[in-house]
């Protein structure tokens, strides 16, 4: 499976052009935005218009610049896309969790009660892709020069009993393009350029 990720766009439309260009030439299986597609709401449906015109399914999650309840409306109105926050989405041997909104908090009690529940009822036989608005702990990707280390431990634990295949996250700009493993896991920060990401 081929994906196109990227994150914390922020309505910024020269690089929406980029990504968009990016999607035509390598024509991904799925584009897959781990929140703040907008700046605070800003042109958020423009986007959503440009983005549907490709074709391409979208996963996507909230950030901290828009509400779960706003990015459904959007999927609603352009079928290309899927609002993942808080729920898993099945293709093939894969399964996407997605978990937006936030990004602030080192311990995170509703990632946790999302995590056991999701563990009762994971499929063995899929390999899971967890999309984060939150960086995650002790990484690259969350690895601040002035704050040092800023990220969510709940999702580290995830990760470390779990083992999903990737994660995508962002909401650090600083560490965009940021790649990073724990264990078997990658872990990348697409950042608002756009991600070709073989899986």
């Amino acid at each position: 499976m081929k994906i196109l990720a990227f994150v914390d766009l922020h309505s910024d439309f020269t690089y929406l052009k980029k990504i968009i260009k990016t999607a035509k030439e390598k024509q991904p299986d799925f584009l897959v935005c781990a929140g703040d597609i907008s700046d605070f709401g800003n042109d958020i449906e423009k986007i959503f218009k440009e983005l549907s015109e490709l074709n391409i399914p979208m996963l996507i999650i909230p950030g901290n610049h828009e509400s779960s309840s706003t990015i459904n409306q959007l999927c609603k109105k352009y079928k290309f896309a899927v609002n993942i926050n808080k729920a898993c989405y099945e293709v093939n041997e894969y399964c996407f969790l997605g978990y937006g909104e936030g990004g602030f908090s080192e311990e995170d009690p509703e990632f946790d009660e999302l995590a056991e529940k999701f563990k009762k009822n994971l499929d063995k036989n899929k390999k899971l892709i967890l999309v984060s608005h939150a960086p995650v702990y002790g990484t690259k990707v969350d690895y601040l020069s002035t704050l040092g280390h800023r990220g969510n431990k709940s999702i580290r634990r995830f990760i470390a009993e779990v083992k999903p295949k990737l994660v995508i996250c962002g909401h650090f700009h600083d560490t965009a393009t940021q790649i990073d493993r724990i264990g078997y896991t990658t872990i990348i920060n697409p950042g608002k350029y756009g991600k070709i990401i073989l899986i």
